[in-house]
């Protein structure tokens, strides 16, 4: 692995892997959706949309055709903390892809008449999400436990997106998608002579100060929203821990144990045991200053209660007696086996360097990963679930019928 910081502040990592013939790329941002003030709700997933929709020197029909043309995966992503656009291809084509994508990040036009028509795009993704419960639940119960933009909608609204013109996003733009905060990752097959074209295609980007993220602390709160649907969507949640958090290892570990699979705890007991649910998981939500730990079910409305019981009460044992020696043991190396499973692919590469550079302040050997989550012990598990789930702040969203 290789980190070079250009000029201007943006840096570029890297990680080498001779043996394939593809290569991943991207271009990751440390701005999100909890960048935006009120007014600005959805500006970051909108920016997100309108980078395909054509620069300077090419057309949207001509981004696409490039991109057809090269045979690889051009995506982008917004998230609460990052905006990210990247690639996958052949390692012949990786400077002719990112030529594409850098030109997006750089040069996009924004026109006025793209902008009307994306926003009926988007709108109809927002009635996708309405439409999709499970989305919806998530949505309602960061909106019941996070005040400010962090409980608001990544998509933002027909309200806040409405009025916004190529103007608002090129200032966006100019003020959160700085070289400071944004990083280049690459792995795969490449040589010396790609990493130098590709960092002659950032160099021009002009320097500027870092945007400030706005504070954010989890509370407790609850959320209700009727739809006629033949499920109930539950969602619950429990004060959770930041990204860089030392016990996150742990935090993991548990997650995994309590509802991460189907020999998981919650699964058995709620699904295999009592048979009242298709779907039920824990989930780990983890940001720079804060963070989330959860439980989603979808199931009958007359059995609801009866399932969120029995959901408290493996908690509660949880909290009592902790992980047996065989769950740490099988957990463990689930996670370890995901890991390094992964290494078989370039974009499972590219986002786990970029991720750990963006948020943990550089990535780190995979076996040093592999030695964190081996020091980890039953005691440590039960001291993070004590943690995370002892403290009485539950919030709770449910999407169904009362």
């Amino acid at each position: 692995m290789e980190k070079i910081t250009l000029k201007n502040g943006l840096r570029f990592v890297l990680e080498s892997v001779p043996g394939v013939r593809s290569a991943s790329a991207g271009i990751w941002v440390a701005n999100g959706s909890r960048y935006e003030s009120s007014s600005e709700a959805g500006v970051s997933h909108f920016i997100e949309h309108m980078l395909f929709k054509g620069t300077s020197s090419r057309s949207a029909a001509k981004i696409a055709e490039e991109m057809d043309r090269l045979g690889g995966q051009f995506n982008a992503y917004t998230s609460r903390e990052n905006t990210t656009f990247y690639t996958r291809t052949l390692n012949v084509h990786l400077t002719d892809a990112m030529a594409v994508l850098s030109d997006m990040f750089m040069d996009s036009l924004f026109r006025d008449r793209d902008m009307a028509l994306e926003k009926t795009v988007i709108y109809e993704e927002i009635d996708m999400y309405e439409d999709s419960p499970e989305d919806l639940v998530m949505d309602k119960l960061a909106e019941a436990a996070y005040d400010g933009a962090l409980g608001r909608p990544i998509i933002g609204t027909r309200e806040s997106l409405a009025p916004m013109t190529g103007r608002d996003l090129h200032a966006y733009m100019d003020a959160h998608y700085v070289p400071e905060n944004t990083i280049v990752a690459v792995a795969g097959n490449y040589s010396d002579q790609t990493v130098l074209e590709l960092m002659e295609l950032f160099e021009k980007l002009p320097k500027a100060p870092m945007p400030v993220c706005p504070p954010a602390a989890y509370r407790q709160g609850e959320n209700f929203t009727e739809k006629p649907i033949e499920q109930n969507h539950v969602a619950v949640a429990f004060p959770g821990i930041t990204y860089t958090a030392p016990d996150r290892f742990e935090a993991q570990v548990f997650s995994n144990i309590l509802g991460g699979g189907m020999s998981s705890r919650l699964f058995q007991k709620v699904r295999e045991d009592a048979g009242l649910c298709y779907s039920i998981y824990s989930f780990l939500n983890t940001y720079s200053d804060t963070g989330m730990f959860g439980v989603y079910t979808a199931l009958s409305q007359s059995t609801q209660a009866r399932a969120e019981a029995l959901i408290r009460e493996e908690i509660d044992r949880f909290l009592q007696d902790g992980p047996t020696q065989e769950e740490l043991d099988r957990t463990r190396d689930q996670i370890k086996t995901n890991l390094l499973m992964g290494l078989e692919s370039t974009m499972t590469r590219m986002n786990r360097l970029a991720q750990a550079t963006l948020f943990l302040g550089g990535a780190k050997p995979l076996e040093e990963t592999i030695v964190r989550y081996d020091a980890v012990t039953r005691e440590g598990v039960l001291e993070i679930a004590r943690k995370l789930c002892g403290c009485g702040k539950m919030s709770r969203a449910v999407v169904g019928k009362a």
